[in-house]
């Protein structure tokens, strides 16, 4: 009795410690996109001083995306996962694994040149990717209580179908992007095929979708958090592009929109 006692202890100050990750990734998604609002994320084309030594772009995406991958294996290896038996929770747990083995270790090694990331966003991105990995994870593992009659919730599927949506338009996008130039060519050009035909960020269109996706499936405030962060963190980013094709290139299609088809 004392070890179930303790064990519950254990676990209901981990669920504080989840829902204080949760809050704070709401309040800095506020945050976030009032600043991007005035200033760009200073990396990729928009890199500038100030902000550190530059880490090689393949280096920089390997490190900072890799402890999203890692720590939720260490936490099931090491860790008790009692939610983990039931479908629904391995399933959830394998997408979020399946998105960041593309991103820590497929995606870094298809960069062709890129721009050296500045310190400072590479660590705040590594710091980031930790945290959530062990919310996002935790959550699934140890608390998420869907039971297995969570796979007869339409919602379940529906998130799943949009997650898979959003991660092939996120890699498809990202395929595009990579073979804009020819060897030996330099310099940006218009994207075209894909969703890029509606948006100009149709790789931050993707992953949006992604987490939203993942978010219904989910129904948790971890992943709904994740989401928003998501959104407020990348969607300014998809405008300042648009922006940024818009002015650079005077036939750029004037049909596409930032981030939403059809809206903005």
């Amino acid at each position: 009795m004392g070890v179930t006692l303790w064990i519950d202890w254990i676990l209901s100050l981990d669920l504080i410690v989840l829902n204080f990750l949760s809050y704070n990734l709401l309040f800095f998604g506020v945050v976030v996109v009032i600043v991007l609002q005035f200033l760009s994320t200073p990396y990729g084309r928009y890199a500038r001083g100030g902000w550190g030594a530059g880490v090689n772009a393949r280096v920089a995406w390997f490190v900072q995306e890799i402890p999203a991958f890692v720590v939720p294996l260490l936490l099931v290896y090491f860790t008790e996962c009692p939610k983990l038996e039931f479908t629904p929770n391995k399933i959830l747990l394998g997408l979020y694994l399946f998105h960041y083995f593309q991103r820590s270790i497929i995606f870094p090694f298809l960069i062709r040149g890129g721009k050296p990331t500045p310190f400072i966003p590479f660590v705040l991105a590594f710091v980031f990717c930790g945290c959530n990995g062990y919310l996002q994870s935790a959550y699934i593992v140890k608390h998420a209580d869907f039971g297995n009659k969570w796979m007869w919730n339409s919602r379940f599927y529906l998130g799943i179908i949009l997650f898979c949506l959003g991660m092939f338009t996120n890699i498809q996008a990202d395929h595009i992007l990579r073979n804009l130039r020819k060897p030996g060519e330099t310099g940006y050009k218009i994207p075209k095929g894909g969703m890029f035909e509606y948006v100009s960020g149709a790789n931050f269109f993707g992953e949006i979708v992604e987490w939203l996706g993942f978010a219904v499936a989910n129904g948790s405030l971890p992943a709904y958090s994740f989401f928003f962060f998501t959104l407020c963190n990348i969607g300014p980013r998809a405008v300042h592009h648009h922006r940024w094709y818009c002015e650079k290139f005077e036939d750029y299609p004037r049909q596409r929109k930032a981030l939403i088809p059809f809206i903005l």
